[in-house]
C-alpha cells in the first residue's frame, strides 16, 4: 500500500507551534511509517518526516508572506495529482480545493474534513459525494446531505504530555486568540472567580485582541503567552487548574482539550460542537451553556481525578488508535475498489 499524504501549507508539517491541521497530517504520517504503510508526504519544503517527502512549495506562506498563498496551493495540490498513478490512495488534508481534481484521476481520493469555514463551500462536498470518500473528524460535525466511510477523531501522542496531579495555578486559555474561542468570556469567569488567567495562542483577530483582549492584560492576574510550542505544552498545561474552552462556535474537534486532558487538567467549556464527545460530565470536565454557568464550576474542579482525566484520553485520543483506525479505512477503499 503506498499513500500519498496531502497536507495544507499555511505551517510547516509538523508545525513548530501552531497548525492543527499540518500537526494531525504529521501523527497520521509518522505512525503510517511506523506501521509499515509506505507514505509520501506532500507538504513544505522544510517540513520533517520519517516518510518520503515530496514539495513544490519551500517554505510555509504563513512564515513567509513573499509567497503567494494561491500561487503556491495550487501548484501543490497539483503536483500530488500529476504524480497520482504512482499510488494506491490520496489522502487530502487540504479542505475542498482537490476534490476537483479527483474526476481527472483513477486513484481513489479519501477527505478528510476538517471543519467546515463556511456554508459557501459546501456545494463542492455535495457534488463530489460518493464519488470520493469522506472522514469526519467528530459525529457532530457531520453533514446530513453527504456520505461518510467513517468518523476518526483526531489522537495525539499521549506518552508526550506529562500527567501533572498537582491542583495547578491558574485557569487557562490554549488556542487560537479570535472571538470563536471565547478568550473574552474565560476572562470574566477568572476576574469574577478571582484566579489569574494565562492566555496561550496566536492572535489570529487582531481587531478581536486589541479590543477584547488587551486591555484586560496587566502580566499579573491575567497574563498572554503568545504560541506555544511543543517543547513547552506539558508544563503551560500541567500547571493549569484547568482548561477553559467556552467558545462561540460549534467546534468540529477541540485538540486542546484533549491535550489538557492527557496532562490530568480537567476542562470547563461551552457545550457546543464536538464538546460532549470529547468531555465525560462531571467526570473530565463540565459542560456548560454559557460562560456565566461556567463560574459556579470552578469550585467544582478540585473534586475531579486529575489521573482519570489521563485515562479517559489513553483510552479514547491516542495517535494510535487514530492510526489504527485510518489503515482499516485505506483497506475498505481499496477492497471496495478492487470488487
Amino acid at each position: 500500500m503506498h499513500i500519498a499524504m496531502l497536507a495544507p501549507i499555511a505551517w510547516r508539517t509538523p508545525p513548530r507551534h501552531y497548525g492543527p491541521w499540518e500537526w494531525m497530517v504529521s501523527l497520521l504520517t509518522e505512525g503510517l511509517v511506523e506501521a509499515g504503510i509506505d507514505v509520501t508526504l506532500f507538504a513544505t519544503g522544510d517540513s520533517q518526516t520519517q516518510a518520503h517527502l515530496h514539495w513544490i512549495c519551500p517554505r510555509p506562506w504563513e512564515e513567509d508572506h513573499n509567497l503567494s498563498p494561491k500561487v503556491w496551493e495550487c501548484l501543490h495540490i497539483s503536483d500530488v495529482f500529476e504524480h497520482s498513478t504512482e499510488f494506491d490512495l490520496i489522502h487530502n488534508h487540504f479542505d475542498f480545493l482537490p476534490l476537483t481534481y479527483s474526476g481527472l484521476v483513477q486513484t481513489p481520493l479519501l477527505t478528510t474534513i476538517h471543519g467546515f469555514s463556511s456554508e459557501g463551500i459546501l456545494p463542492v462536498y455535495r457534488k463530489y459525494n460518493k464519488r470520493v470518500h469522506y472522514v469526519a473528524i467528530s459525529e457532530a460535525d457531520r453533514r446530513p446531505e453527504l456520505t461518510y466511510i467513517a468518523t476518526i477523531h483526531h489522537g495525539i501522542p499521549v506518552e508526550d504530555y506529562p500527567l501533572s496531579e498537582v491542583e495547578g495555578d491558574y485557569l487557562l486559555v490554549f488556542g487560537r486568540i479570535h472571538e470563536d474561542k471565547g478568550v473574552w468570556e474565560a476572562i470574566q469567569v477568572a476576574r469574577e472567580v478571582g484566579l489569574p488567567l494565562v492566555i496561550a495562542g496566536i492572535i489570529q483577530d487582531e481587531n478581536y485582541y486589541r479590543e477584547k483582549v488587551l486591555p484586560w492584560i496587566d502580566n499579573d492576574r491575567i497574563r498572554y503567552i503568545g504560541p506555544v510550542g511543543p517543547d513547552r505544552k506539558g508544563e503551560v498545561l500541567g500547571r493549569a487548574k484547568a482548561l477553559l474552552h467556552l467558545i462561540n462556535f460549534a467546534e468540529p474537534f477541540g485538540l486542546s482539550v484533549v491535550e489538557a486532558m492527557a496532562c490530568g487538567r480537567p476542562v470547563i467549556a461551552i457545550g457546543r460542537g464536538a464538546m460532549p464527545e470529547l468531555i465525560s460530565q462531571g467526570e473530565t470536565g463540565f459542560l456548560v451553556d454559557s460562560y456565566e454557568e461556567a463560574i459556579p464550576f470552578i469550585s467544582e474542579i478540585a473534586h475531579l481525578s486529575h489521573r482519570h482525566c489521563r485515562e479517559w484520553v489513553e483510552k479514547r485520543f491516542s495517535a494510535q488508535r487514530m492510526v489504527k483506525q485510518y489503515i482499516r479505512v485505506y483497506q475498505r477503499i481499496l477492497t471496495l475498489r478492487n470488487s
